[in-house]
C-alpha cells in the first residue's frame, strides 16, 4: 500500500511577480526551489494565505533571487504580496513512511524570500 505524503514544503514565502499571460506554472527561484529539494516540472499545491485559494500547478526554475511568480490563469489566485505556502507530495511505500521527514525551508518574507531555515 502507498501513502501520500508531504515530500516539501516553502513556508510563508511573498510573492514577487504575477505574470497573467505566461502559459502556466510557479516560477521559483532555482536556489530556492532546490534547497526545498523540488525538481522543474514537479507538481506542487500553493496555498494562498492571504485568500485561501489554494491551487496546483508545476516548477519552473527562476534566475532572480527570491522569486516567486504565479503564471498563467493560476495568476488569478495570487497578487504580488501575497503569503503562500508551497508543497510538494510523494508517494510512499508503507515502510518507507516510518522515519520519512519532509524537507521545510522557512522564509523570510520580508527580505526577499531569503531562508531563514531548512529542516
Amino acid at each position: 500500500m502507498q501513502f501520500e505524503m508531504l515530500y516539501s514544503k516553502i513556508h510563508r514565502a511573498r510573492v514577487s511577480d504575477a505574470n497573467l499571460e505566461y502559459v502556466g506554472s510557479i516560477t521559483i527561484d532555482e536556489n530556492l526551489a532546490k534547497s526545498a529539494k523540488l525538481k522543474e516540472g514537479m507538481k506542487v499545491d500553493v496555498l494562498n494565505c492571504n485568500n485561501g485559494a489554494r491551487f496546483s500547478t508545476y516548477v519552473i526554475y527562476g534566475d532572480k533571487q527570491g522569486e516567486i511568480c504565479i503564471n498563467g490563469a493560476a495568476a488569478r489566485k495570487a497578487q504580488v504580496g501575497d503569503i503562500v505556502i508551497i508543497v510538494a507530495y510523494a508517494l510512499l511505500e508503507e515502510s518507507e513512511c516510518e522515519g520519512f521527514k519532509p524537507t521545510i525551508v522557512q522564509i523570510d518574507a520580508q527580505a526577499n524570500n531569503r531562508i531563514i531555515c531548512i529542516s
